[in-house]
Order: structure tokens, then C-alpha cells, then sequence
């Protein structure tokens, strides 16, 4: 079973509408419909806004209303029903009247205001200005100046990072040539060189494509779009394929491996877990002892599949260990540290994240480094598949 991890524009029908065809048209008037009964709401709440504001005001003009009965009262009792009635339907009508008026100016203020805040234009500031009075006129223009400012320093940086993005792809692209190059000379004149230049170039080689990949996964972890296919994995054929892209330097350093993963399966993106392991097989690489040895293992712990790397290198320090996957952080672990990137587990954590992997270290100053990555739980659909796979694996 396969997801794709996307978004997905249908202009058919779907199974929410029912099978009935949506058409343009009839999208725009619910979009139009929604923007009326929100544009009500926020009246209502306006309207009730001011009278909560201004009810004071209606008290205190009750309160001059009872004061003038009183006086009407005590001058002429004929009169005193009818004028007292008249005089409190005149006081509430006038307050009605007033706080019409606050609300509708309150509402254009507001419109204006939103309007502006959306694109602040020399157009949409005279607005404002006009709706919100004199008064705040220095502050608009001001409030306007920064907001173009900030605007324009916003358009001028998106296309800074747009023109880098594209040099970057670029620059990876045109650095692909020498590596397929030289990938082509290992394989088809490997027996003419001698071994220690085969193995140095073969360094070399796994190097730049490493330090390629870095740059593309970093690409490709800021990006907006996302291009994530999940999948059940096999880890044994996961972790094959990133150690034979590691093998010549591997051999070189005369590394001992253990696989122990006993036909485990994880759900997760193949390129992006590839990625990930390969930055560990990395770092176990560059921080090894005399004797190396790297270790895969498996376990089940709380109904989540925990893969565990482990090597027996120069390890990091505890005081170290709380910044590890920081962006930069080489630490202070030797001379190998000092041409150290402190990308690599960075990237990892990042790449984690967007598998919702976790990631837990252990490690002491000289007796080597593990690195748990725990999977979520997923339980797969069609057992049967998965136990004839399972049965075949055996086989």
C-alpha cells in the first residue's frame, strides 16, 4: 500500500458532492454567500459593540430625563404624563440615531483600515485618512511609509532567495557531470589505476555526492512543495543500499558490520530514510576507532519499531549531547571536528520531522555513539500480503 503525500485538485465530481458536478459558478456564490453572512456577523457584533460602549451615555441622558420630569412634575401636574412619555421616546430615538451613526462610521473605518492593512497604497491611505478623520492623519502616513517600506524590503528579499534557490539547483545539476565522470572512470578503468589512488578517488567521489545530497535535501526540506512517497519499507534492503553507497570507505577504514534486523518493515519514504541513515553511516565513518564496527538492530517498544545504529567511535561528550542536532554545532571532539559542517545531524532531525520519526542519542566520550530511530505504529491493511512477503523473505 502506497500514499502519496500531496495535495490533489479534482474539478469532476467527488464523493462528498454526491457525484454532482461543481461548476465555477456555483463556487463563487457560496464563497460570496459565506462573505455575506460573515460581513453580517461582524455588523451585529458591531452594532452590539456600541450599545455596550455607549450605554453609559443612555443612562446618564435618562438620568437628565428623570431630573426634567421631576421639574415638570413639580411646575404643572396636567401636563406631566404626556410630556414625560414624549421626552423618553425623543431621548431613546436620539440615542439610536446617534449610535446608528458611530456604528456606520466605526464599519467604514474598519473596511478601510482592513483594506489598507491588504495593500497599503497611497489610494487606500487617503481612504483610511478620510474615513478615520484628521486627527489620526500623522499616524496613518507614518503607519503607511513603514508598511510600503517593509513591503517592498519583503519582495526585495523573496527574489534574493528565489535567484539563490535557482543557482543552487543549478550549481547541483552542473556538479553531477565531474561525479558521473569520475563514477565512470572507477568502473570501467579501475584496474589500471593503482588501489591507493582508487581509493582516494573513490573518497573523493563519495564526498562530493554526499556533500550534493546535503544541499538537495536542504533544498528540498525549506521548500513549500513537498514530494514525500510512503510506502512499507524493507530495512534490510534500505540500509544494503545505503552501505553499498558507503563501501569503498568503508573498506578503506576496514569497518565490521552487523546487520540484525531479522526481515523488519517500517512505513516511511525510502529517499528521505536513505537520507537520514546515510548521515549516520557518515558520522560513524569520520568518527571511527582503530578497530571499527557498525551495528543495525531492531526491536519492538511500545508497539513501535525502534532501529537502532551503533558504532564504537570516539562518541561526543555529555556537554555536548543537548546541541546535537543544532544547525552548525561540530562540538569539541577532536581535529575531525574542525572540518566538520555540523550539518549532517541537523539535516537528520529535519528530515525526522518530516517523517515523524523519532530520534534519541546515546553516547559516551569514547566508547562509541548509538542513534535510535523510532517509526510510528502503522498497521498494514492486507496481512495476507504481508505474511506471504514475510514467508517469502524466510524462504
Amino acid at each position: 500500500m502506497e500514499i502519496r503525500k500531496r495535495k490533489r485538485a479534482e474539478n469532476g465530481a467527488s464523493p462528498e458532492s454526491g457525484g454532482v458536478e461543481q461548476k465555477p459558478g456555483d463556487t463563487r456564490a457560496v464563497v460570496g454567500k459565506a462573505e455575506q453572512e460573515k460581513e453580517q456577523k461582524r455588523l451585529q457584533s458591531g452594532i452590539l459593540t456600541a450599545l455596550a460602549q455607549y450605554f453609559p451615555w443612555l443612562l446618564l441622558l435618562l438620568g437628565v430625563d428623570a431630573f426634567a420630569i421631576l421639574l415638570l412634575w413639580l411646575a404643572n401636574t396636567r401636563a406631566f404624563y404626556a410630556l414625560a412619555v414624549v421626552i423618553l421616546m425623543a431621548t431613546v430615538i436620539l440615542f439610536c440615531v446617534v449610535c446608528a451613526g458611530i456604528v456606520y462610521q466605526e464599519r467604514r473605518r474598519s473596511q478601510a483600515f482592513f483594506a489598507f492593512l491588504e495593500k497599503p497604497d497611497l489610494q487606500q491611505e487617503e481612504q483610511l485618512t478620510e474615513a478615520a478623520g484628521p486627527a489620526f492623519e500623522d499616524e496613518i502616513r507614518l503607519l503607511g511609509e513603514t508598511l510600503r517600506s517593509y513591503e517592498a524590503a519583503c519582495a526585495k528579499g523573496q527574489t534574493q532567495l528565489e535567484d539563490y534557490e535557482e543557482y543552487m539547483e543549478l550549481w547541483a545539476h552542473e556538479i553531477k557531470t565531474p561525479i558521473s565522470l569520475l563514477t565512470f572512470l572507477l568502473d570501467n578503468r579501475r584496474e589500471e589505476l593503482p588501489d591507493a589512488l582508487c581509493l582516494r578517488l573513490d573518497y573523493i567521489r563519495n564526498q562530493l555526492q554526499e556533500s550534493v545530497n546535503q544541499l538537495l535535501y536542504y533544498a528540498r526540506l525549506k521548500s513549500a512543495r513537498k514530494d514525500y512517497r510512503f510506502e512499507h519499507l524493507r530495512l534490510r534492503e534500505v540500509i544494503d543500499e545505503i552501505l553499498e553507497d558507503y563501501r569503498p570507505l568503508l573498506e578503506e577504514k576496514q569497518f565490521v558490520v552487523r546487520v540484525e534486523l531479522d526481515g523488519k518493515s517500517v512505513y516511511s519514504d525510502r529517499r528521505g530514510l536513505q537520507f537520514l541513515l546515510g548521515q549516520l553511516v557518515s558520522n560513524s565513518i569520520r568518527y571511527s576507532a582503530s578497530t571499527p564496527e557498525l551495528c543495525f538492530s531492531c526491536e519492538q517498544r511500545e508497539g513501535r519499531c525502534v532501529l537502532s545504529v551503533r558504532d564504537n567511535g570516539i562518541g561526543v561528550r555529555a556537554c555536548d549531547l543537548p546541541y546535537l542536532f543544532e544547525k552548525g554545532f561540530t562540538g569539541d571532539t577532536g581535529t575531525e571536528r574542525k572540518k566538520a559542517t555540523g550539518m549532517g545531524l541537523y539535516l537528520a532531525e529535519e528530515m525526522a520531522k518530516e517523517l515523524n520519526l523519532t530520534l534519541r542519542v546515546n553516547s559516551e566520550w569514547g566508547k562509541g555513539f548509538e542513534m535510535q530511530v523510532a517509526f510510528p505504529a502503522v498497521e498494514r491493511k492486507d496481512r495476507r500480503i504481508a505474511d506471504a512477503s514475510d514467508e517469502a523473505t524466510v524462504e
